[in-house]
């Protein structure tokens, strides 16, 4: 659940994920206070006379990186701060989606209004202006070693500034020199600073960490839901999810998952059904759903809360604490999130890994009345059999993209940036493997509703039964083969509209029945 003000106050509210996506959205309007337009004002006036004053200070008159020790003048500070731009938009490969770099938009002014960074308040109202009219710059996803900033990517996203660049608007794609006649701008002349404080800092690792906390907070909420179906359908036990097993081992997600999947088979009949059967237990990819699950649902919160951190942070280089305080430090080295990125990514994958596994579980033809396959007449049919093949595939290319991307550094800058995050690519890999697990996760979602079937006509708890009902909206019982393709198509579309998580949320309301624990507002709201 997005936690979304009406308004915001950069530079001053606490920022969130869910926040930052609202304003992307236009769900929360922004505001740039009076006192904090006072702090950036008084930061830039810094700058300025540090730059009269002629003491070398980083970046400001100095070159950038090895250049650290070559003086500038004062005329040509200006002039160093339009080159940089340029010569650090080197970015190549597929354009990021327009929404990361919109989200990078807003938590980088977000972080210049802190007042530390020698930023123009005319600069912030051009970035402002960009994101309140959805004209976004088209920003290179490579390039990034997440170190000194993701210099590369940041640099493209400021090109507009200074009238160069590509700008997505309304569909269409600009050069900005185009963008700027048809709507009257003019491009920025930066002053000292500026430039370097626009692409020094964590932007693109951050607002890739942002949809990372969506994306796959969706997953493991959804997760819980089709692995509950799931057990119903091959009549599994509930005794592995009460909370007497949980508090000898209270981890806080296996405590949240085992409590919510308890509700949600709460009132089945199905479950009534074997509660005296002979089976002692069932396969790990059942009985360990807390266990699994909710060590994914860990990973995530503790992604959620450094998130929280960098999001409220002042990432660029050097920063302006006072008139007699400039510090040259590393705030900008992306290794916080670099490292929680790739524990989300394994996260991630896990949760795929274990949900292909209850697939395969499905297709055994072991659970009483469940045919082989998920179909009665195979032989002629091959039934669910080749759904499977491409959960197996995902999975396998999910834990080859696990490799920590944060495990390597390659020096740059001749050695003066001698150890790099590459948390930009772990951000990049992460959404990549959860975009793969969202697929397994649909095709979960079509077998166990498919097995859930064959339980007819006892009946599941209210949840369950109206999540199947919804599904057979969309996609019809298979009693023959057909081309399956349309019907994960279906349950892909599903599973990204949250359309689970809606109609559990609608039912919840409806019938005065919660999912929440004494851990829903850390692992339910962001």
């Amino acid at each position: 659940m997005i936690s979304a003000p009406t308004s915001f106050s950069f530079g001053e509210d606490w920022l969130t994920a869910g926040i930052a996506l609202a304003i992307s959205s236009g769900k929360t309007k922004l505001e740039l206070s009076s006192s904090t337009r006072k702090k950036i004002a008084s930061s830039w006036e810094i700058v300025q006379n540090i730059v009269d004053k002629g003491h070398p200070v980083y970046g400001i008159n100095t070159g950038f990186g090895p250049l650290c020790t070559t003086k500038i003048s004062k005329e040509e500070t200006t002039i160093l701060q339009t080159n940089i731009l340029q010569s650090h938009s080197v970015g190549v490969g597929d354009p990021i989606d327009k929404e990361i770099a919109k989200l990078m938009l807003i938590l980088k002014v977000h972080s210049l209004a802190k007042g530390f960074s020698g930023i123009a308040e005319t600069t912030l109202d051009r970035i402002i202006w960009h994101i309140e009219n959805d004209a976004i710059p088209i920003v290179p996803s490579q390039g990034s070693v997440g170190a000194s900033g993701d210099l590369a990517p940041l640099s493209h996203l400021f090109l507009p500034l200074i009238g160069l660049g590509k700008i997505k608007h309304q569909g269409k794609t600009y050069d900005t020199s185009s963008f700027f006649k048809k709507y009257n701008l003019k491009p920025l002349e930066l002053g000292p600073k500026e430039g370097l404080a626009l692409i020094n800092g964590t932007q693109f690792i951050a607002a890739h960490a942002v949809k990372v906390v969506e994306k796959l907070h969706s997953c493991l909420s959804q997760a819980d839901v089709i692995g509950a179906m799931m057990i119903e359908g091959l009549q599994g036990s509930v005794k592995p999810f009460f909370n007497e097993l949980h508090a000898l081992r209270p981890f806080k997600g296996n405590i949240h998952v085992a409590k919510r999947v308890k509700r949600l088979l709460k009132g089945s009949e199905i479950m009534e059904d074997h509660i005296d059967c002979e089976r002692v237990q069932d396969p790990y990819s059942l009985r360990c759903i807390p266990q699994v699950h909710g060590a994914s649902r860990n990973a995530w919160l503790h992604l959620k809360e450094l998130v929280e951190v960098e999001l409220n942070s002042v990432t660029d280089n050097p920063v302006i604490i006072d008139e007699e305080l400039t510090i040259s430090g590393g705030n900008f080295h992306g290794q916080p999130l670099a490292m929680a990125l790739d524990y989300a990514c394994l996260a991630a994958s896990e949760i795929g890994n274990i949900s292909d596994r209850r697939i395969y579980l499905a297709l055994e033809g072991n659970s009483p009345g469940v045919p082989k396959l998920l179909m009665e007449d195979t032989g002629i049919n091959s039934g669910y059999m080749i759904l499977q093949y491409t959960t197996a595939a995902l999975a396998s290319e999910n834990k080859g993209l696990c490799f920590p991307s944060s495990a390597d550094s390659i020096p740059t800058s001749l050695g003066q940036e001698d150890h790099v995050s590459m948390g930009s690519i772990g951000g990049r890999k992460a959404l990549q493997v959860i975009g793969n697990v969202e697929k397994i996760l649909a095709i979960e979602l079509l077998t166990a509703a498919q097995a859930f079937e064959f339980r007819k006509p006892m009946k599941s708890g209210i949840f369950l039964e109206e999540i199947h009902k919804e599904v057979r909206k969309k996609v019809a019982f298979a009693d023959k083969d057909r081309v399956f393709a349309n019907d994960i198509e279906m349950g892909i579309q599903m599973i990204k509209d949250k359309t689970i998580l809606r109609l559990i949320n609608e039912i919840g309301k409806r019938e005065k029945i919660s999912l929440a624990t004494k851990y829903s507002d850390e692992f339910e709201v962001y």
